[in-house]
């Protein structure tokens, strides 16, 4: 088992992830990313399926045909697109991406330039979250909506950089994410006296 390897690629991309969040102003999201990962189930098939540059899942999934650290994980994580995934509200049964919250869909931008960071290392660049997302992205169960604003901030990052991107979600994206949000043509209804 490589317990110290896995543990300091943990606390890399966490303190990545946590950067990232920071900011952008999303301070607790980037103090509680991921700690599900020092959760046994988690932690202890991370330390045996330890390989430095890939997810240890994907060597559970080879080996089992699924991996129980991911099954875990992606269910305890809203910033997992997974976590989102249920059966459509339009009565058909089928299963579809809901849409996410956008503190959470920066947080998966996040970690996706996290998770790239650390297993490339020396060769990220800003181009390599886009890059790793057109790879699998046929396969990804996510709402219209939430699927035009990851791509958005990937396009962003690979073609303008971290600076420019970051500000634009914090200006743009998060100014007012906390606030609810009532349909253009609704009316505000006032009490009585």
């Amino acid at each position: 088992m490589k317990a110290w390897q896995h543990l300091k690629t943990i606390v890399h991309h966490k303190n990545l992830v946590r950067q990232g969040c920071f900011k952008v102003g999303l301070y607790r999201q980037g103090l509680m990313h991921d700690w599900s990962k020092y959760t046994p189930v988690e932690f202890l098939v991370g330390c045996r399926y330890y390989q430095g540059n890939k997810s240890p899942n994907n060597a559970e999934r080879e080996e089992k045909g699924y991996s129980t650290a991911w099954l875990h994980h992606k269910g305890r994580n809203k910033h997992h697109l997974e976590y989102w995934i249920d059966y459509s509200a339009k009565g058909d049964r089928q299963m579809t991406g809901m849409r996410m919250p956008e503190k959470y869909v920066v947080e998966m931008f996040m970690d996706r330039i996290a998770a790239c960071k650390n297993y490339q290392k020396e060769h990220y660049t800003d181009r390599s979250p886009l890059a790793y997302y057109e790879h699998g992205k046929d396969h990804y169960m996510l709402h219209k909506e939430t699927r035009k604003l990851l791509e958005k901030l990937l396009h962003m990052l690979a073609d303008e950089g971290e600076e420019k991107v970051f500000r634009y979600i914090r200006v743009k994206i998060l100014k007012n994410a906390g606030r609810s949000r009532r349909p253009k043509n609704s009316k505000k209804i006032r009490k009585k006296a």
